[in-house]
């Protein structure tokens, strides 16, 4: 027996909910927006917060993109990539530049977005205070009147004790000079793409019942002290050994057969463009 599944999986209802949502979430920028999360055929934690806003927003002819930590070719990115695709019938890319629905997890493109696209985040833990307070209500109250002192105590912590903010990933930022939210476990290296982003970016976490959001050319400012600045991961003098880029997102591999160790992009279909531009030319 065939089961038919309407467009985007969702009944229509459940994509309004989720769309207004969004909308709110994207007049309030970096604001935590409750929402209905809906049962998925994948485990909450795999990303169903992401993918019930991609197909919420996702049309006939939207071109999609699904990354995670950087491939395309992942087991989670395949898996959605493939539900998408057998609900909507929609064309699917690996060129950044070419989609107009992003969903990732753990990584930005390195290829700058462009207006009209739209970068959907998976997020695992929407608040940015939960590490030192774990009363939802409180967090409420907490950002409501601003209070971010907690948020700074932790930074300031981690320089006394490492002699540097040790926020491998997820580094609380300011959005809009409001909210402070969480990136979603991107690297430090990606949360400045986030600032006047000319793409429209969502965050969705399915787990915690939380969408968010940060709006085109909005000012998003990761947390730093005025005598201890906000550094990326630093790749000085480092290059990917395949394409040769610098100043990327690099990973550092080791050679099975040498035993060194050498550096590759992270963002794979980035490195892959390089690759045929140079056989090209």
């Amino acid at each position: 027996m065939r089961i038919e599944y309407n467009f985007a999986f969702f009944d229509e209802g459940s994509k309004r909910e989720i769309r207004r949502a969004t909308l709110k979430a994207v007049a309030i920028p970096g604001y935590q927006v409750p929402f209905a999360s809906r049962e998925m055929p994948i485990a909450r934690g795999w990303g169903t917060g992401g993918l019930q806003l991609t197909l919420s927003l996702v049309g006939k002819e939207d071109i999609l993109k699904v990354i995670d930590q950087g491939s395309d070719e992942s087991v989670n990115a395949v898996n959605i990539k493939k539900l998408i695709t057998k609900t909507t019938g929609i064309k699917v890319t690996d060129e950044t530049s070419e989609a107009t629905i992003i969903q990732s997890r753990h990584r930005i493109p390195e290829i700058p977005l462009q207006a009209g696209q739209i970068l959907v985040l998976q997020v695992p833990l929407p608040e940015p205070l939960r590490y030192y307070e774990p009363s939802e209500l409180e967090t409420k109250k907490l950002h409501a009147e601003q209070e971010y002192s907690g948020a700074w105590l932790m930074l300031f912590e981690q320089i006394m004790n490492y002699g540097t903010m040790s926020t491998g990933a997820d580094h609380p930022a300011m959005v809009h000079d409001r909210y402070v939210m969480a990136p979603s476990p991107i690297p430090r290296f990606d949360n400045p793409k986030l600032n006047h982003s000319q793409a429209l970016i969502l965050l969705g976490a399915g787990r915690e019942k939380k969408v968010y959001a940060v709006p085109p050319y909005t000012r998003v400012e990761s947390l730093a002290f005025e005598d201890f600045s906000f550094e990326v991961e630093g790749f000085k003098n480092k290059y990917c050994g395949l394409c040769g880029a610098k100043e990327v997102f690099l990973d550092e591999m080791l050679d099975d057969l040498t035993g060194e160790t050498f550096y590759q992009c992270n963002d794979t279909s980035y490195c892959l463009q390089r690759l045929n531009q140079k056989s090209a030319g």
